[in-house]
Parts: C-alpha cells; sequence; structure tokens
C-alpha cells in the first residue's frame, strides 16, 4: 500500500513539474509572428539590441486578436492586393535590403548607424542608434520610398560612436 501511495504521489510531482515545465518554456520571448527582423548595420558598438519582434507565449495570445484585425483590415478597406498584410513583409523585406543598399552611396547610412528593423504588416520599425550628424528624417522617407511599405516608424536614439549606450 505505502508503495502505491508513493507512487501515485510521484506520479502527480512529475505532472505538476512538467506543467510548470511548459509554462515556464511559454515566457521564452520567440518571433512566434515569423515576422522579419533584419540587423542591418553595426557602426555604433555599443548600441544595445532592441527586443524586436520576440514575444512570450502570453503577449503572443494578447496580440492575436489585434494582428488578425490590423493584418485583414487592409484587404477589407480595397487598400492591399492580399488578404492579410502580414503575407507583404517577406516580400518587402527583400526589396527594403535592396533599397539600404541603393541608400548607402548617397546617406552613407553603414558608417553612421547601429540600426535593425522590424517588419509587421507593411510598417517598418526602425530600432538602434544613429550618429549625431546622421540625416535620419531622410533615412526614413527614403525608406518609406520602398514598395508596399505603408509607414516606417523610426524608434532610434542618436548616440556618438565615442559614447556607451544607457542600460
Amino acid at each position: 500500500m505505502r508503495t502505491s501511495l508513493s507512487s501515485k504521489y510521484a506520479t502527480r510531482v512529475l505532472a505538476l513539474a512538467t506543467l510548470m515545465s511548459a509554462a515556464h518554456a511559454d515566457d521564452t520571448p520567440a518571433n512566434r509572428g515569423n515576422d522579419p527582423f533584419l540587423h542591418v548595420s553595426s557602426a555604433i558598438v555599443s548600441c544595445p539590441a532592441p527586443r524586436g519582434p520576440f514575444e512570450t507565449g502570453n503577449e503572443w495570445i494578447d496580440e492575436a486578436h489585434y494582428r488578425i484585425e490590423r493584418g485583414n483590415s487592409c484587404w477589407l478597406a480595397g487598400r492591399c492586393r492580399l488578404p492579410n498584410s502580414y503575407a507583404y513583409d517577406k516580400e518587402i523585406a527583400e526589396s527594403v535590403a535592396r533599397r539600404l543598399n541603393a541608400l548607402n552611396a548617397s546617406l552613407q547610412w553603414r558608417e553612421k548607424t547601429s540600426l535593425w528593423l522590424t517588419l509587421q504588416r507593411r510598417f517598418v520599425y526602425i530600432d538602434g542608434c544613429v550618429s549625431p550628424d546622421f540625416d535620419t528624417a531622410r533615412f526614413v522617407s527614403e525608406l518609406g520610398e520602398t514598395a508596399d511599405v505603408e509607414k516606417v516608424i523610426d524608434r532610434t536614439t542618436v548616440l556618438s560612436p565615442k559614447l556607451k549606450a544607457r542600460p
């Protein structure tokens, strides 16, 4: 009888540990939407990497309704040729890469920035650091000319290559 109780207890403890492990794994940030996330320059070494599109399982669930609504609204309004605006992101990532190569000659953005781009539903989010003499407004405007891009959102910080980033 004692063995039976110990065995039942051990089974319950094992089941509980498994559930807790699964719940903890869900707290690990991941790019659950497979949104393109590009590290495009690294001239400012002390620039901290942004979080990008990485989120926990709970955050993903909280965002699900919003992603569905935003993804479909563009098509329903007749502004998109595809039924989900997230479907553009991989194509836009390829176009953005070509656009960035073309822009470097005139803006020298690679030499003056440490940037990451996140593409979500035809929006390009720019995160990272730029040097004080970098023409961010022109860079944002030029990047916005990329085919199928609806909006470019600048979330950069001005940081001299000689200064350290704040934690």
